[in-house]
C-alpha cells in the first residue's frame, strides 16, 4: 500500500548561525514537523551560496550541545570544527559528520581556512536527530564519513548514498541509538526509485534541487513533504535532475523539549543543560578570535 501525503511544506525562515551560515530552517521552526518527524527534530539548509574570499574567520564560535546528534553533510565549499573533547578535522565536499552530543559537549565549526581565504560556494545540511532518553548521556564521539567511504547503489539514472540505516541490503556503517534511516539520492530526469518503509515509521523528503513526483503528489525545489504512517512504499519519479534527502525513523514516543542547542525530555532538563554548560561541566574548548 503507498503511503499518502500528509504535508507539503515551504519555509521563509531564513536566518543566519554564527557569523557566515545563512541557512533556511525547513523545521520546526514555524510549523510542527519536529513533533511529527520523531526521531528527526530539525533541518537546517544552506543552500548554494557563493562567499567572497576573506582573511576574516566565519562561522560559529564555541557553543554546547546535548541531548542531540547535529548530522552535517558538505555539498560544496568546506567546514572546519574542533570540540571540547579533542576531536578536530574538516569537513568537505561529499563528506559526513555525525556528532554524538550526549551528555554535553562544546563545539565550534568555521569555514575551512583555504576555502575561505579562496572564496566559493558553500552548500550543506545539518539534520538533528534525537537521542532516546535512555541515551541522553552517553558520551560523546563522532562518526565521520569521507566521500570515497560512504556506501552508495548505483540506479539506472542516480545513486543512493546510505548515510544511515539500510536501503535494499546495503548498510550504513553508522551506529545509531534508534532505528532510523538517511539516504542522500541524485536522480537524473525521468529517473526513478522506490522507498519501502515501515508504516510505524514517521517519513518525510527533503528536496535540495530539482522537481519530483512522489506517489500522486508533485513538489520542488527546498520544499519539505510529510508521508502519513499509514502505507509502506512511495515511488519517486524526477520530473526534473534532482537532489532530495530521505529521511525515516521509528518514533521516539518520548516528550521532546526544545531550547537553544539541546534538545531534552523536559524544561527541567534544559534548566539542567544550562547550568551544567555555564559550570564547566561541558568541558574547555578555547574561542576562535573574531
Amino acid at each position: 500500500m503507498k503511503k499518502k501525503i500528509a504535508g507539503v511544506y515551504s519555509s521563509n525562515y531564513n536566518h543566519a548561525v554564527g557569523d557566515g551560515f545563512k541557512v533556511i530552517n525547513i523545521f520546526p521552526n514555524g510549523n510542527d514537523l519536529g513533533d511529527k518527524m520523531s526521531p528527526f527534530y530539525m533541518i537546517d539548509y544552506q543552500p548554494e551560496t557563493w562567499y567572497e574570499p576573506t582573511e576574516k574567520k566565519r562561522g560559529v564560535n564555541v557553543h554546547p550541545h546535548r541531548g542531540i546528534e547535529p548530522v552535517t553533510l558538505v555539498y560544496q565549499g568546506a567546514v572546519a570544527h574542533a570540540d571540547s573533547v579533542g576531536h578536530s578535522g574538516i569537513v568537505g565536499p561529499g563528506d559526513v559528520q555525525w556528532m554524538t552530543a550526549g551528555k554535553g559537549i562544546l563545539h565550534k565549526e568555521y569555514f575551512e581556512e583555504e576555502f575561505s581565504r579562496k572564496g566559493g560556494n558553500l552548500q550543506m545540511i545539518q539534520v538533528w536527530t534525537i537521542l532516546p532518553k535512555a541515551s541522553k548521556f552517553v558520551e560523546p564521539n563522532y562518526q565521520t564519513l569521507l566521500k570515497n567511504e560512504i556506501k552508495k547503489i548505483i540506479l539506472e539514472n542516480g545513486e543512493v548514498r546510505v548515510i544511515a540505516g539500510n536501503y535494499q541490503g546495503t548498510e550504513s556503517q553508522i551506529h545509531t541509538y534508534s532505528p532510523m534511516n538517511l539516504f542522500d539520492v541524485t536522480l537524473n530526469k525521468k529517473g526513478g526509485m522506490k522507498i519501502d518503509c515501515p508504516s510505524d515509521y514517521n517519513m518525510g523528503i527533503f528536496i535540495l534541487e530539482g522537481k519530483l513526483k512522489l506517489n500522486d503528489v508533485e513538489a520542488g525545489k527546498e520544499q519539505f513533504v510529510l508521508f502519513g504512517n499509514e502505507g509502506e512504499t512511495v515511488d519517486i519519479l524526477a520530473i526534473e535532475d534532482a537532489k532530495f534527502l530521505v529521511l525515516n525513523g521509528k518514533p521516539l514516543n518520548e516528550p521532546a523539549v526544545h531550547k537553544g542547542p539541546f534538545v531534552m525530555n523536559s524544561e527541567e532538563e534544559i534548566e539542567q543543560a544550562y547550568a551544567d554548560a555555564a559550570a564547566g561541566k561541558f568541558g574547555y574548548l578555547e574561542a576562535e578570535e573574531v
